[in-house]
Order: structure tokens, then sequence, then C-alpha cells
């Protein structure tokens, strides 16, 4: 847009929202997507997205400008200096009309706010099997390393998804705390909340699960280890080496190990027991249908996906160094995997679930509602009011 742009456009608040992507089945994603949509829906603001790209109806909304990044062969490493590039240039037109720029990450040089999503400080990714996408993710993490440093510091405001994140965002960058605030994720109530037996004899049917097992899920990316898969598929061998185990797990993920794991399960005979159906954008019925999620993580700034399972009223298994373990009561503390996570502490814990089912879902019960009364509105609004008070 020009800067004669007519009247009305310049009285009207003006954001730029910088990220990758905005859609509603990704974490850091569905966070900037409702935060976006939040602001779209405000009759005086107008919102320009610098972004990969952006999920309808955001992308048709009105109030919405994209500004569609290039993605040579579909890949982020290689687009990433364009969107720094089209940020930049973005960020500068539009700050003369007194936008307010958001970025995530490293992904924009821009001296305004920073949205926190992931530290890449903080976890050195433990790689697997592929060599060459091994030796691609080290120097990529090199990059993010210089690529954070830079945009955190720059940072007038930062807003962290956790204290967890707070903490790693001072302590190895050196950013004053009063700059680093603290913003939780907020929820779908609708999508994700606690169903019938009937409803969840339903989902499973249509996910084409038997009823005469349950079902534990793990969500999460099979690229580099950090995820904590590996760790869970060894419990499952233990687990699965005693007949009256009647448990299956549901992994949904993709990455660059999706096909070893899978051929793991085929070679320790466990195909029926570990199935690996690959990303699914369907999570409202997947959890509906399921029983459980572990999350052995060795490194989760946040981790939407279990803040997702306990509002539907699942027990959620999480390594207590995630930043979401910091909102579980102290009464659900057996549900804080050990730090790091391992085989043998995972396999008693589940042991101990299977034996005790209903009390855990009973005792998660009030801890789910609670977090099901903070929406993504009730986030977004956050974010504005502290961005409005740094004017």
């Amino acid at each position: 847009m020009a800067l004669s742009a007519p009247k009305d456009y310049l009285l009207m608040k003006k954001y730029v929202l910088v990220s990758a992507d905005f859609n509603t089945w990704g974490g850091m994603d569905r966070a900037n997507y409702e935060f976006a949509w939040y602001l779209a829906n405000t009759a005086e603001a107008s919102i320009h997205l610098v972004s990969y790209f952006v999920a309808s109806p955001l992308s048709d909304h009105k109030n919405v400008a994209w500004h569609k990044v290039p993605k040579p062969l579909n890949s982020y490493a290689l687009s990433e200096p364009l969107i720094k590039i089209y940020s930049y240039h973005i960020a500068r037109r539009l700050s003369k009309l007194g936008a307010r720029i958001i970025a995530n990450g490293g992904n924009c040089n821009w001296s305004d706010v920073n949205w926190v999503h992931y530290v890449h400080a903080a976890f050195r990714p433990q790689l697997g099997q592929n060599t060459i996408w091994s030796l691609k993710r080290r120097l990529e993490h090199k990059r993010y390393l210089k690529d954070e440093r830079y945009a955190f510091r720059k940072a007038k405001v930062v807003i962290a998804n956790s204290e967890v994140t707070r903490q790693h965002l001072i302590n190895y960058f050196d950013i004053p705390a009063r700059q680093v605030h603290t913003i939780y994720y907020g929820i779908d109530p609708q999508a994700f909340r606690p169903v019938t037996s009937d409803k969840q004899a339903l989902a499973r049917r249509e996910l084409g699960w038997s009823n005469d097992r349950l079902r534990v899920i793990f969500v999460g990316a099979l690229g580099d280890r950090r995820k904590g898969f590996d760790i869970l598929f060894e419990a499952w061998k233990t687990l699965c080496q005693n007949i009256s185990w009647d448990v299956d797990l549901i992994a949904l993920g993709a990455g660059s190990e999706l096909d070893f794991w899978r051929s793991q399960a085929k070679h320790y005979k466990l195909s029926d027991r570990i199935q690996l159906p690959g990303f699914t954008r369907n999570m409202p019925q997947v959890m509906e249908g399921a029983d459980a999620l572990i999350s052995p993580t060795r490194y989760e700034a946040y981790g939407l996906g279990v803040h997702e399972a306990l509002c539907c009223g699942l027990p959620a298994f999480v390594t207590r160094s995630a930043g979401i373990a910091e909102r579980y009561p102290k009464e659900l503390d057996d549900l804080l995997l050990n730090d790091p996570p391992n085989a043998e502490d995972l396999v008693q814990r589940l042991k101990h679930w299977r034996a005790n089912i209903d009390d855990y879902k009973a005792r998660i019960a009030k801890f789910g509602e609670q977090l099901r009364q903070r929406t993504w509105t009730d986030m977004a609004r956050e974010i504005v009011e502290l961005i409005d008070s740094t004017d």
C-alpha cells in the first residue's frame, strides 16, 4: 500500500505479523492464526501478514493483506532469506504509517515486538538416522542461533509462551527481565472438550480404530529426537512383551524419520501395536477417540498438543521441563515425567495409569475445565493490551 493511502486507512490501527505459516493445525501456527484472526475482526484494524502460507478463512478476510513470500522447492531453509527481506521492507514502509511489527523469532530484523514460540539456544537437536539430513539440521541450527540472538536483543518487547521460555530468553540473551512478558496460549473450548463414551466410540469407528483396545496418542514431528518418540518406542516394546497389555499407540506426525520408525515397528512385530499414520489435521476427532497422550519431549517451549488433550479430559504425560508443565497443579505431579525422560520410568507410569484409569480421568477433569476457560480471544486481548501499553 502506498503512503498516500485514503484517510480512513490512515486512521486504522495497523499490524504487521511475520511468521512462516498461519493455520489451525499446528502449535505455534495455530497461535499465530488465532491472534491474526482476533485482530482482523477488529473493525478499525488493518492486518498485514508476511508469510509463506495463510489458511482460509483468514486469508480471505477483508481486513487482511497477505504478503506471500515465495518458498523455493517448498523448503523453509531456502525461503528464510526471502522472508527476512520481504518482512524488512514491509515493516519499514508500514511503520511510517504507525504499524506495530510483531515477528516470530529470527524471521524479521525489526526493533518492535517479538513473539517467541521456540528458543533454539535452549536445545541442540539430537539427530537420528539420516546422515545428510543431520548435517543439514546442524547447519540450520547455527544459523537459527545467530538470527535469534540478533532479533531478540533488538526487540523492544518480547513475548514468551511460558515462564520456561521467558527464563531461557533472559538467561541466554541477557534481555532485561522487564522486557520479557509471559502470555499463555488459549484454546477453542468447542473443538477441545470432554466427550461421552458414545461419542468416543463413534470417533473410533470413523478413525478406523476397534473398540477392544485402549488408545494412547503421541503428537509431534518425527524429525530430530526432540519430541522423544524414541523413548516412547522403547517403552512400548517393553509393555507389549506382556500379553495383557491392551493399549495401542497411535503416533501422529511426519518427518524424515517416519519411514525409519515404521520399519522399526515392523522389525519388532509391533505394527499392529504402534501405528504411524503420519501427519493429521484432525486432532479434535483423534482426541475424542483417545484415552491418554504421551509427550516425553526433551525440549518443549510450551506444548499445545498436551494443552488440547487436557482440555479433552485426557491424562497427558509430559516432561516436567516443558512449558505447559508449569501450569499443572500439584495433585497431578505424577503426570510429569523425569527430565530427561527415560523409558523405564515411562513404563512404570503407564502401568500405573492403566491400573487406575478411572482415577486419572476423574483427577484430570477439573484442570481440563480450568484450561478451557481461557480462550484464544483472551490470549489475543492480552497481547494487544501489552503492545498498546508500549506505544
